[in-house]
């Protein structure tokens, strides 16, 4: 990969990006399935994980997203959106890798507090890469194509998720009959094929090209970066019903009774 960028892209790089960004996104969902949702869960408790803590660890995701916020300040201080976006990627998936070995290497509350704490690397790493992708692909990609290409890269991205869902869901089923014993060490698995697939997503993500950002017309402090969209009635309108719509679907979630181990 190189920390170079392009003041303006040919039709060509623009299109094999686009390619890339699909490619990354079948692997970003094989990573999030393997790794995330009633997997994780299964895989906390066997490792001896309390209801306390499968909230914590459930709460992590949203928390780490608050350093976005100054990770703002590091895209616009740096403005090498490419570099920082595959390198917090690469270390945050390296790190999700290693959590993946925490039952060969750890038991008891060892294991636990090794796993929170990956989770919790992997998650500050994954929202520092976060804020520097949002930018990089809004210049990337064609403004009169920006939403039916977005639109077709979630679509694809749920389409193979529930595919995955099911062929992984029929896996742990076929393990914990064949291996009841070693149960633990069948979603040991799912965690390698999931964070392997995360890294091979970062591969795609180092051969995207990167428009090169405006240089910015003034020196401005964060604070000034952050109040112009709070400042918009409409976006503030979105906040108050993305909130209150994540508090009531993680909320649900929690709610319901765990029937997974």
């Amino acid at each position: 990969m190189s920390s170079s960028n392009k003041e303006h892209l040919s039709e060509q790089e623009v299109q094999a990006g686009l390619q890339g960004v699909l490619k990354d996104g079948l692997c970003t969902q094989t990573m999030l399935t393997l790794t995330g949702g009633a997997f994780l869960v299964d895989f906390a408790l066997l490792l001896g994980a309390s209801n306390l803590l499968i909230g914590v660890l459930a709460a992590i995701p949203f928390l780490a997203q608050l350093v976005q916020v100054p990770s703002i300040y590091l895209v616009e201080k740096y403005r090498a959106r490419r570099v920082i976006c595959v390198l917090t990627s690469g270390l945050g998936r390296t790190v999700l890798l290693l959590t993946a070995t925490i039952p060969f290497l750890f038991s008891g509350v060892t294991a636990i507090t090794a796993l929170t704490l990956g989770l919790l690397l992997y998650a500050l790493f994954g929202a520092i890469s976060g804020c520097s992708w949002n930018s990089w692909m809004r210049d990337l990609t064609p403004q009169e194509r920006l939403g039916a290409f977005f639109a077709k890269r979630m679509a694809l991205m749920a389409a193979f998720g529930v595919a995955l869902n099911l062929a992984a869901g029929f896996y742990v089923e076929w393990f914990e009959q064949n291996f009841a014993a070693q149960k633990l060490y069948g979603y040991t698995a799912l965690f390698l094929a999931g964070a392997a697939a995360g890294l091979l997503g970062v591969y795609f993500i180092s051969r995207i090209p990167e428009p090169r950002m405006p240089p910015p017309e003034k020196h401005e402090t964060l604070l000034h970066l952050l109040r112009p969209p709070f400042q918009d009635k409409n976006f503030r309108r979105l906040i108050m019903f993305q909130s209150a719509w994540n508090f009531a679907i993680n909320l649900a979630a929690l709610s319901s009774p765990c029937t997974c181990s």
